[in-house]
């Protein structure tokens, strides 16, 4: 199960850390790992606290999103349930720097160029939906470009970076894309294979079989509107080619080398994400962008010379 993590900078993340000074706290988040979703009165018996101050301490974790709360009915009135929302929280004081060898170019995901796609579909932006579920024709709504999740169950997208290698006058060594993708399915199913190939400059690079469209747990990034019953979060997948071949994050993946795709050649680089329709496991894709998913980034395409 892929962990649910909170990133935050000294800037952002004021209140967390403020939330998390008092230790018992800290002991309530550690409580709720360790024995799952509690009433507050039992969180307060357990840990030996007062009643309402543990009240107090459920209240200001749940404020800055540590944990979450449902009323239940109780024999007597109502109950209110405490879970834990995140397993992990990072304290980022910077973004490392890229090497002087690398050029990186950030792509929304819905900046695509082009798109043919079949339904169901659709666009999300942190906001709200865009358009019109299930409806093809949205994905030429021009409030695509604020998408960070986007679906559809076969088809493609189009993407188009520029060579800012060839315009340094510098030649390509080595090319990775990385991206979150899932399979698609109405509703969610972590057992639901679906064949997602990536073509590079007309070129397949090669075929990943993705297991499954997730939604055991809300994604770390996704927004709290979206239903728990829609796609939640993807896996991080690194494609990368070189001269030797292309790579899937670090095993063979297939023979195309960076000479197939001419990359030197070229004024830009075109990217196209697909579910063919002839594919074995025809289950849909879905492509999370900033504000979606497990991991904040847009689709991400790294040369380095």
């Amino acid at each position: 199960m892929t962990n649910s993590f909170l990133l935050i900078t000294p800037e952002t993340g004021r209140e967390v850390l403020r939330s998390l000074a008092l230790p018992a706290r800290l002991d309530i988040l550690k409580l709720l790992h360790e024995k799952g979703a509690m009433n507050v009165n039992d969180i307060a018996a357990e840990l030996g606290l007062p009643q309402s101050s543990t009240s107090t301490h459920v209240a200001a974790l749940e404020a800055v999103g540590l944990i979450e709360t449902e009323s239940r009915k109780a024999r007597k009135g109502s109950q209110k349930i405490c879970r834990a929302v995140r397993d992990e929280i990072v304290l980022s004081f910077g973004v490392p720097k890229r090497a002087e060898n690398e050029i990186e170019v950030l792509m929304p995901v819905g900046l695509y160029s082009g798109a043919e796609v079949s339904a169901p579909c659709g666009l999300c932006a942190d906001t709200g939906i865009i358009g019109y579920l299930d409806s093809p024709e949205t994905f030429l709504n021009p409030d695509r470009m604020k998408a960070g999740l986007l679906w559809f169950t076969r088809g493609h997208v189009d993407y188009q970076f520029p060579n800012n290698a060839r315009i340094a006058g510098r030649a390509v060594t080595e090319l990775e894309l990385s991206l979150e993708l899932s399979s698609e399915v109405p509703g969610t199913s972590a057992n639901w294979p679906s064949d997602i190939t990536i073509e590079i400059n007309g070129t397949s690079i090669g075929t990943w079989t993705a297991p499954g469209d997730y939604g055991d747990k809300r994604g770390t990034f996704t927004p709290s509107w979206w239903k728990l019953a829609g796609s939640q979060y993807g896996l991080l997948k690194s494609f990368r080619v070189t001269h030797r071949g292309t790579f899937l994050d670090g095993e063979k993946l297939s023979d195309v080398t960076l000479s197939d795709l001419a990359i030197d050649d070229h004024r830009s680089i075109r990217l196209r994400i697909a579910v063919p329709e002839r594919a074995e496991h025809p289950g849909g894709i879905n492509i999370f962008g900033r504000g979606f998913g497990n991991h904040d980034q847009d689709i991400s395409l790294i040369l380095r010379t």
